[in-house]
């Protein structure tokens, strides 16, 4: 009994140690951000600081605009007026992404740092196309073009320099300009967010 007891206590010894020193030298945590650019939406990530040097992400970006193609008397009719245009059309703009980078303490106790960072994405940007106008002669009580969605897939760089603010131990903001580019579309803007979990 006093062998299970030693070994036990010697077990829960050792994983806080070693819990202890992960924490001392690494950073595991979420972020969450809104994004304003040439589209908006939002930036949701995984993050892993190694040796409070080298930075790892994987994450999501949501995007969207109001189309590029859309007519200009393009119209929701009544319908879209009582549902608040949610039945718009709109460019969407999505990524799925891996980083790497660099981090660099801004001030010595690590509560501003530079987190720089670079990495590839698979991209996937929906937009309407084939507009074609319905011939209407009184008010129109739905929209007043047809159209269709079209998917699009590419593989896009990401440029994603941030600066962090960890203001405690599990919680922290961060400002991030980002810039998503492929063969065909490019997204650029700023990202406004938050940091939970072990931050430093």
């Amino acid at each position: 009994m006093k062998q299970k007891i030693f070994l036990l206590a010697m077990s829960f010894i050792s994983f806080n140690f070693a819990n202890a020193q992960f924490a001392e030298n690494n950073a595991v945590y979420a972020t969450g951000e809104l994004n304003l650019g040439n589209y908006v939406g939002m930036d949701l990530n995984l993050n892993y600081v190694l040796k409070e040097k080298y930075s790892f992400k994987v994450g999501y970006s949501g995007n969207f605009r109001k189309p590029k193609s859309q007519p200009e008397d393009f119209t929701t009719g009544v319908t879209g007026i009582l549902v608040w245009g949610l039945n718009s059309p709109v460019d969407v703009f999505e990524n799925f992404g891996a980083s790497i980078g660099r981090i660099y303490k801004i001030n010595q106790n690590g509560t501003i740092r530079a987190n720089l960072s670079f990495g590839v994405g698979y991209t996937i940007y929906t937009e309407p196309e084939n507009w074609k106008k319905i011939n209407n002669n009184t008010v129109s009580v739905t929209k007043n073009y047809s159209y269709d969605n079209v998917e699009h897939k590419a593989v896009s760089l990401i440029v994603n320099p941030k600066i962090e603010f960890p203001i405690t131990r599990y919680f922290g903001f961060s400002i991030s300009p980002m810039l998503q580019i492929n063969k065909d579309r490019t997204y650029f803007g700023i990202g406004l967010g938050s940091m939970i979990g072990l931050l430093r």
